[in-house]
């Protein structure tokens, strides 16, 4: 009995918060994911309208940010032709527009033309033709148009654009808590634009632990000031502005917690709206399907048709429509338990028409509580019911109060919009059910074996002991996930083999590997296999890790570290250099247990690999040790980078940005950052084709660093396209062809 209340007491330290379990909180996410998938309406909502910034626009109007005359253009035509009724923008105008050129003609006005009038005086006529951002401003003044921004959190708390009006302040809360996401920063739009069009809403979501977003906040605080969400703002207009209040629960017992707000109102003569929200004053994406264009929950409408008038009217009007993008290179695609790749865009449909029909999905502030009766209940019946009863009436007893655990919180799901735990007293029986039956110790020690068995030849001693603690988080199966990936192959290494006998060879390749592994396990690496003269890693499976960008560009700055001092051992010899290049890509990768029958292994493969296989290659044209992506840079920020190029790799139709890490952030130098400043203003005049500036920098580059192999490389290529200009349509970037 004693043995069997012990799930029990585990189950009630997880759910105070005493002895916090993650497991069981991925796991109600898992559960609360499948019956949201599987209780989706799936239908068309014909009220709410997506005007899409697809591939089809991009590739007929051109690449985004589109002048702002055409985003006027569309405006207009939604607003004119269509007839809409409202419009949200889930993008943000923080830059002006450059591409008429009238900033560079503004400023010769000031200075090197400010003595001739007969310029200022034309200028000022063609003015309003080339102020692209007034014309959109136009478009946008006195319609019901709700904009979008967002917050951030970067380091230093950029801040661009005017923000509209807060919907609260701190101020008005009377010293009462309201536990909102607080950002440092934000993007807003310009304040021409903000002011023709003064109500806009944040587009920010707040994934979860796994990356998945299942809720959007509808209030974020900066500087003490409540701002509202995009959705939120958008059925506020829709609804006559009422005011935004929250609401507590009432005058309590004692404690801090009954002081967060469990609701949103919404009041206006007439009545109160309350919107249940969670801690965060967010409230749970009520999916209606699995999203984009295809999805059917929504209609699609690409703003390229909307723009050539090849819509019919009566397709748009009256609707509510967001301006969004399905553009997989505008990175507005999200995983959310419906979908890997979910438009941004159409979260907020989600949100906004829930609010309109009032059947939004609340997990509520008494959700802990429920949770600690039902998990009470169930352990004592099984505790003290499963001692008196056979195998089968054990089985039936555990299958029963299964039954009924998922049946209750069912119910409540579908008949009243609560979303309420139940993994914990699910796992709870479980437990109880094993022990009971004498083969938990059995199931625990066989389980500890089989993964050391499986894992212990591919991941550090370390990682297989962090392993063994919870077996059963761990298997070969293969799945998908964010993994970072290494690719390291000698230079100059065929050369040497030549001239070596085979067990010289073996006995090089033996030392060589055996050090470069020693570092790469050093850093909880996982060896996927080794290729001739080339090894391959991976972080982040099976073990999961945070940073494992970070630390894959660590192992790859320690390995070059580590070839060079196995060459000074080879100097001391006469023996020739070995020379090294590396390539790291962060993506998202299959991985898992792969072969055939007769010979398997734990590996990763997707077009994550494969491209940082392409990126180890690019080292010898570049003449660096390591190329990284630009998405394991951004997850790497303690490093010093340097951009060497935006490069199109065979396999890949898109463009990627490529950078070498030169050293950690507090061991930059005041030479090197300023040799790295004259390098941004060198690739900058590249991109912008201007070859004499690029050449000037490119020239004060080689003063400072002769030996630099990228910069002879690119003082090479101003040659030749001074020779043979570029096409037209050149984005500055190099095409490779070859693997």
């Amino acid at each position: 009995m004693a043995v069997s209340l012990l799930p029990l007491l585990l189950g009630v330290l997880h759910v105070l918060g005493i002895l916090p379990m993650d497991g069981l909180l991925r796991l109600d996410d898992q559960i609360y994911d499948a019956r949201l998938r599987w209780t989706m309406p799936a239908t068309l909502d014909e009220r709410v309208v997506i005007v899409d910034i697809d591939e089809q626009s991009l590739a007929e109007v051109g690449q985004w940010p589109w002048p702002r005359n055409r985003v006027a253009e569309l405006v207009d035509t939604l607003f004119d032709r269509h007839q809409i009724a409202l419009l949200g923008m889930d993008t943000v105008f923080a830059e002006p527009d450059a591409s008429t050129g009238l900033p560079q003609l503004e400023r010769l006005a000031r200075e090197d033309l400010k003595d001739l009038p007969a310029y200022s005086a034309a200028l000022t006529r063609l003015r309003q033709g080339l102020d692209h951002d007034r014309q959109l401003a136009d478009a946008l003044r006195g319609r019901p148009v709700v904009m979008g921004f967002y917050f951030s959190n970067e380091s230093g708390g950029r801040r661009s654009g005017a923000l509209p009006e807060p919907v609260l302040r701190r101020s008005d809360l009377g010293g009462r808590t309201l536990r909102a996401t607080q950002w440092t920063g934000y993007g807003a739009n310009l304040p021409g634009l903000a002011a023709a069009a003064p109500l806009a809403g944040f587009f920010n979501a707040v994934p979860g632990d796994d990356g998945m977003v299942r809720s959007l906040p509808l209030l974020a605080e900066l500087d003490g000031a409540y701002y509202e969400s995009l959705s939120l703002a958008m059925f506020r207009t829709i609804t006559g502005m009422p005011t935004v209040e929250p609401r507590y629960p009432p005058q309590p017992p004692v404690g801090d917690r009954y002081d967060l707000a469990h609701s949103i109102a919404l009041r206006k003569e007439g009545g109160t709206l309350e919107i249940p929200v969670d801690d965060r004053l967010a409230v749970l994406v009520p999916f209606r399907g699995p999203g984009g264009p295809q999805g059917g929950a929504f209609r699609y409408v690409s703003a390229s048709d909307v723009l050539a008038n090849r819509v019919a009217p009566e397709v748009l009007r009256d609707r509510i429509v967001l301006l969004g993008t399905t553009a997989p290179g505008l990175l507005d695609l999200r995983a959310t338990p419906v979908g890997e790749a979910y438009p941004g865009v159409e979260t907020h449909a989600n949100v906004l028409t829930a609010l309109m029909d009032g059947r939004m999905i609340a997990r509520p502030d008494y959700a802990a509580g429920y949770e600690l009766v039902v998990l009470l209940v169930a352990g004592l019946v099984l505790a003290f019911g499963l001692p008196q009863l056979g195998a089968a009436g054990a089985v039936g007893l555990s299958l029963a109060v299964f039954a009924a655990v998922a049946g209750l919180n069912t119910w409540l799901y579908l008949g009243h919009g609560l979303a309420l735990p139940m993994a914990g007293t699910l796992v709870m029986a479980g437990l109880t059910f094993v022990i009971n039956m004498s083969y938990g110790y059995l199931v625990e020690s066989r389980a500890k074996r089989e993964l050391a068995q499986l894992f212990g030849t591919y991941v550090p001693p370390e990682l297989v002991d962090e392993m063994v603690r919870d077996p059963d988080s761990y298997s070969m199966e293969a799945s998908t996930r964010e993994l970072t990936v290494l690719f390291c192959d000698m230079r100059g290494f065929t050369a040497i083999a030549e001239t070596m006998p085979p067990t010289g060879l073996q006995a090089l390749l033996n030392t060589v590997f055996s050090r470069l592994t020693r570092v790469i396990r050093q850093h909880r690496g996982t060896i996927d296999k080794y290729m001739g003269d080339c090894v391959m890693a991976f972080w982040g499976a099976p073990v999961e890790t945070r940073g494992h960008a970070a630390l894959a560009v660590l192992t790859a700055l320690d390995m070059a570290a580590e070839i060079a001092a196995i060459n000074r051992e080879r100097a001391a010899v006469h023996l020739p250099d070995i020379g090294v290049g590396i390539g790291l890509n962060t993506g998202d990768m299959c991985v898992g247990d792969m072969g055939s029958d007769v010979r398997r292994s734990y590996t990763v493969v997707g077009d994550a690999v494969n491209l940082g296989a392409r990126l180890e290659g690019l080292t010898r044209v570049y003449g660096v040790d390591v190329v990284a992506s630009e998405s394991t840079r951004r997850q790497a920020p303690d490093f010093v980078w340097q951009e060497l190029d935006r490069v199109r790799v065979k396999g890949k139709a898109q463009a990627v940005a490529i950078h070498t890490p030169l050293c950690a952030a507090d061991q930059l130098t005041p030479e090197l950052s300023d040799e790295l400043k004259e390098w941004e203003q060198a690739l900058k005049a590249w991109r912008q084709q201007n070859w004499d500036r690029c050449l000037a920098h490119l020239e004060k580059l080689q003063r400072k660093n002769a030996k630099k192999v990228l910069y002879r490389l690119y003082a090479e290529r101003v040659v030749s396209m001074r020779v043979e200009p570029p096409p037209p349509d050149w984005d500055g970037s190099t095409a490779f062809d070859t693997k």
